[in-house]
C-alpha cells in the first residue's frame, strides 16, 4: 500500500512539474511577444555554469562541460515525459548523426527516471552523449524554467544563443553560426 502512495505522489509532483513548465513557457513566450519596440543593449555573453552528471546508460563514466574545453557546444536540456521534447528529439538525433565531428551536442535528462529516459533515447534514436540529472542541477544553475530548452557555446564556453521551447532546424543552424564565430 505504500509503494502506491509514493507512486501516487510521485505523479502528482511530475504532474505539477509539467503544469509549471506549460505555464511558465506560455509566460515566456507572451513576454518576448511583447517588445518595447527599441532594441536593448547587447549584452556580453555570459559564461555557462559548468556541470558533470553521470551518462545516462554507461555505468560509471561521466559527462562534463570541461570534457568539450575549446570547442563549440550545444547543450539540450529535456526529459522523457516533455512533450515538446519527443517532438524536438528526433530533429537533433538526426542532425547529431549528420554533423557529428563537426558540432558537439549534449543532452541533460532533467527529473526523469532512468529507466523512462533511457526507453526515450534509444527509441528516438539519440547517440549523442546524454548526462542525467535527476535533480535538475544543471537546469538551475542555466536558469531552465521550463523544458526543452537548448544553448549555445562558443568555444570559450560562453552563452551566445539560447532557445526557448523545442529547436527548429533554422534555429540550429543559427546557433552553430554564432557558436562557431559567425
Amino acid at each position: 500500500m505504500g509503494s502506491v502512495w509514493a507512486s501516487v505522489k510521485r505523479h502528482r509532483v511530475v504532474a505539477a512539474v509539467v503544469a509549471l513548465c506549460v505555464a511558465a513557457s506560455v509566460a515566456a513566450f507572451a513576454w518576448a511577444s511583447t517588445g518595447s519596440g527599441s532594441p536593448a543593449a547587447p549584452a556580453a555573453d555570459p559564461v555557462a555554469p559548468a556541470f558533470s552528471f553521470p551518462v545516462l546508460g554507461h555505468s560509471g563514466q561521466q559527462i562534463s562541460l570541461s570534457d568539450y574545453a575549446g570547442k563549440p557546444l550545444i547543450v539540450n536540456f529535456f526529459a522523457s515525459w516533455c512533450p515538446p521534447c519527443q517532438q524536438e528529439t528526433p530533429l537533433l538525433a538526426k542532425f547529431y548523426r549528420a554533423e557529428h565531428g563537426k558540432v558537439a551536442l549534449v543532452g541533460l535528462d532533467e527529473n526523469d527516471v532512468v529507466g523512462n529516459a533511457l526507453a526515450f533515447t534509444h527509441r528516438k534514436g539519440v547517440t549523442y552523449p546524454v548526462g542525467w540529472d535527476p535533480q535538475v542541477t544543471a537546469a538551475d544553475a542555466y536558469g531552465v524554467g521550463a523544458l526543452p530548452q537548448t544553448f549555445f557555446l562558443n568555444a570559450r564556453h560562453r552563452i551566445v544563443d539560447r532557445i526557448y521551447g523545442p529547436v527548429t532546424q533554422a534555429e540550429l543552424n543559427k546557433g552553430i553560426a554564432l557558436a562557431m564565430g559567425g
